[in-house]
Order: structure tokens, then C-alpha cells, then sequence
């Protein structure tokens, strides 16, 4: 791609548009079904998978394609540059009207993001970056490098709250609750937290977009091995994420390593 810049208002504008539409079906109403995991899946998460795929695929020719909404054609592993998307990451807050769901998308080349959008419609909150350029929050320029306060402040999904997968975390750091994993990525990016982590596994539309936003914005992710991530997998599951500011990422580390060595 000539202008990463360029693209990126692309992608912003075909992400809002998915957004909104999800957000006017929140308001006059949408159906659900279950899939055999037991996760819902709307009739708003199928219509901004038709809308992004649509827009990105024709105005990106050539590019793959891998969306949690899509039935997976391997085709992709052929491409150079893949689109790596969730409609609506968080279906199970959009369904219970909790205003933490998000259109996550990534445009990854060679394995990497070089482009990324979490949109949150409800909040009216449309994070973006790309490749070395840098990250934003409503145009305005973000950054993660803020310095850490008496207690970690970590952001947790709610059914891994309720798991009691954070109890052991919360003698050492304040938790708080959220949804999307792309929307706490993006929030980690803007500095409203240290951190997020999940022990459990994830698959790449979860966190291809959260990525490059937490990157770009000065903050770290990798597996919970330490290691960073090549999307664009024939297997999509990834090993749980870590990702955490600049000055959190050593602290969170040494927390969930000491929790664990005791489990």
C-alpha cells in the first residue's frame, strides 16, 4: 500500500459505517442466535460483516479475508495482505445493551498489522492506527506511556471475573470490569488503564486491530509466553494476550507469573 494514511481514513470510514448501523439496530431491535459454543450471534453482527466486507474488499482488491462472521476460506494464507475482522467483538454486551462492544478490524501484511480500527458506536469512540505512524482517538493523537500509579489499574473481562480467574489479582491492582477485548486493547492504547490480560485463549479477530493500536500508541502485547504475534494463522487461536503501557508491561508480567507459579 503507497499511503498507510490514506487507507486508514478508508477503513475509519467503512468501521463507522458498520458502527452505526449496528448501533440503529441496537435501538429498533435485532434477532439472536446461538452458535455450538453456546456464543450469541446477532442479525447486526452478520449486517457489519456484509457492510466491511463489501467496502474493504472492493476498495483493497486482492486482499484476504478472515472475519469470526465469515466461513474461513484458506485462500487467505495465499495473500500478502488480509483483513483480520469482528463485526462485533463483545456480541454478548451488545445483546445485554452493556455499551462496551466494538467493530474491530485489522489489515494485516506478512503476518503483521499495518492497519487498525475499534469502533465503539455506543461510546461514540473510533480508535485507528497504522504501521509507524502512530495511533488516534477521535483524531486526536493517543499515547500509553503514562506513569503508574500506588495499585495497577487492569481491565477484565466480566466472564472471566466471574470464573474467578482475577481473584487472585485483586489484593495487587484495582479491577475493573469491561467487555470487547478490542475495546479494553484500545483503552489500555489510550492511557485509560495499565492493563489487560487473558489467560484464556483468544482468536485473531479478538486482537489483530487492539494490536497495533496498544503498539503504536508506545504500549506492548505478546502471548503469554512473551512472544508477539503473526496473525494470518491457519489455526486463529492464539495463546491468551498480555498487553500493558510502557512502564506496566515488566510489573503485570511479574504479577501474573507470580500468581500462577502458586495455582
Amino acid at each position: 500500500m503507497d499511503n498507510l494514511i490514506e487507507g486508514l481514513e478508508v477503513l475509519k470510514k467503512y468501521v463507522h459505517q458498520a458502527g452505526q448501523a449496528i448501533f440503529q439496530m441496537a435501538v429498533e431491535g435485532f434477532e439472536t442466535a446461538y452458535k455450538a459454543n453456546e456464543d450469541p450471534v446477532t442479525t447486526a453482527d452478520l449486517k457489519a460483516d456484509s457492510i466491511l466486507r463489501e467496502g474493504l474488499t472492493k476498495d483493497f482488491p486482492g486482499t484476504g479475508w478472515l472475519s469470526e462472521e465469515t466461513r474461513d476460506d484458506f485462500s487467505r494464507l495465499d495473500k500478502k495482505q488480509v483483513w483480520i475482522v469482528d463485526p462485533i467483538d463483545g456480541t454478548k454486551e451488545f445483546v445485554s445493551g452493556i455499551p462496551e462492544y466494538a467493530v474491530s478490524v485489522a489489515l494485516v501484511e506478512d503476518g503483521l498489522p499495518i492497519l487498525a480500527a475499534v469502533y465503539n458506536p455506543a461510546a461514540k469512540e473510533l480508535f485507528a492506527a497504522a504501521a509507524g505512524q502512530g495511533a488516534w482517538l477521535n483524531e486526536e493523537a493517543i499515547n500509553s506511556k503514562h506513569e503508574l500509579m500506588e495499585k495497577l489499574i487492569l481491565l477484565a473481562s466480566r466472564s472471566e471475573i466471574q470464573r474467578g480467574e482475577f481473584k487472585p489479582f485483586e489484593h495487587f491492582a484495582q479491577i475493573r470490569p469491561c467487555g470487547s477485548i478490542a475495546y479494553k486493547l484500545a483503552l489500555v492504547a489510550a492511557g485509560k488503564a495499565d492493563a489487560t490480560f487473558s489467560l484464556s485463549p483468544k482468536n485473531e479477530w479478538d486482537i489483530a486491530a487492539g494490536v497495533l493500536i496498544v503498539s503504536e500508541s508506545g504500549g506492548n502485547t505478546n502471548n503469554l509466553n512473551g512472544t508477539p504475534f503473526i496473525f494470518n494463522q491457519r489455526t486463529t487461536l492464539v495463546d491468551g494476550i498480555v498487553a500493558a503501557t510502557r512502564y506496566a508491561l515488566e510489573p503485570v508480567r511479574k504479577l501474573i507469573e507470580q500468581v500462577t507459579s502458586k495455582e
